[in-house]
């Protein structure tokens, strides 16, 4: 039972991780139908960024564990999403009225261009980052110990999972998202401007991808420049099992990739964790082709 309890809490742990991964993918198809190959490499980019910012500036000693890693978040957050405006701005606007296969081209693009910078500026060495954040000390849940970080990592993925949706759901700006996933003429035609709408997508989605992939350094203790696109395959996964362009199943298809992949890794085999969330894909997909919660699509009338 314990063992289970361990996989189950880490499983949720990296499922939270997947599923802000998966939130940026989901929100970019929901406005503009376009895969953003390149958001796995900002992922990457938030794990450099948030080493780099904690090493330089030293948060954790100067303003405390807690608070010194939620100032290193929103700095990274910050920082991945305005990459993300530039990204959209250079690489994906000015190919919104070509051929969809162009702004595919112009996203794989984007996303060699990132990992090879991010190769030539750091090295292609493995970082480490440092040990010490926090307590080492667990907390204790049903009278099984569970580590602190998994339990950071889970309450923070999910406030942030939350935020975005009351953040899109209650809001006018949200609003403003929703509609023009919905029909971008008739957007416009109602006054909203869907630059702007589209640009705000490119700032949330790269942003949770950053902070997620600083969680993944903190968890597990290193990084390298390869880590997107392992991590972006996950995410996007986890979005097509929830339902692509649907937030609220990107977040359950994360969740539940998560906890896929702990309990095959530890009741069937390590080496073929990445197979049985595949396979568990494809049979759900079998019998819900839009996943999950099923595919926003809007039914134009």
């Amino acid at each position: 039972m314990e063992q289970f309890f361990q996989q189950l809490t880490n499983g949720l742990a990296v499922g939270g991780i997947y599923a802000l991964i998966a939130l940026g993918y989901t929100m970019v198809y929901g406005v503009l139908k376009l895969i953003n190959f390149a958001h796995g490499d900002l992922f990457t980019i938030g794990a450099y960024l948030g080493l780099t910012l904690l090493t330089s500036l030293a948060l954790t000693d100067h303003v405390g564990g807690f608070l010194g890693i939620g100032v290193l978040a929103l700095m990274v957050m910050g920082l991945v999403g305005i990459i993300g405006i530039l990204l959209e701005r250079i690489a994906y606007r000015p190919l919104r009225e070509s051929p969809r296969l162009s702004a595919v081209v112009s996203a794989l693009g984007a996303s060699i261009f990132f990992q090879n910078a991010i190769m030539l500026v750091y090295g292609a060495k493995f970082y480490v980052y440092p040990q010490d954040l926090l307590p080492k000390s667990p907390v204790f849940i049903f009278g099984m110990p569970v580590p602190l970080m998994r339990i950071l990592i889970l309450v923070a993925s999910v406030v942030m999972m939350i935020s975005l949706y009351l953040f899109v759901q209650k809001t006018r700006i949200g609003t403003a998202i929703r509609a023009a996933a919905i029909d971008q003429g008739a957007a416009r035609l109602m006054g909203i401007d869907v630059n702007r709408v589209i640009m705000i997508v490119f700032c949330i989605g790269p942003a949770l991808g950053g902070v997620a992939g600083m969680m993944v350094g903190i968890y597990y203790g290193q990084i390298n420049f390869t880590m997107g696109w392992n991590y972006g395959l996950k995410a996007f996964t986890a979005a097509i099992l929830g339902g692509i362009g649907n937030i609220p199943g990107a977040m359950v298809g994360g969740l539940l990739l998560g906890v896929i992949e702990a309990l095959g890794a530890a009741y069937i085999s390590m080496a073929w964790k990445d197979a049985i969330a595949f396979v568990v894909l494809i049979l759900i997909l079998i019998v819900r082709p839009t996943g999950l919660l099923g595919e926003r699509v809007a039914e134009k009338i």
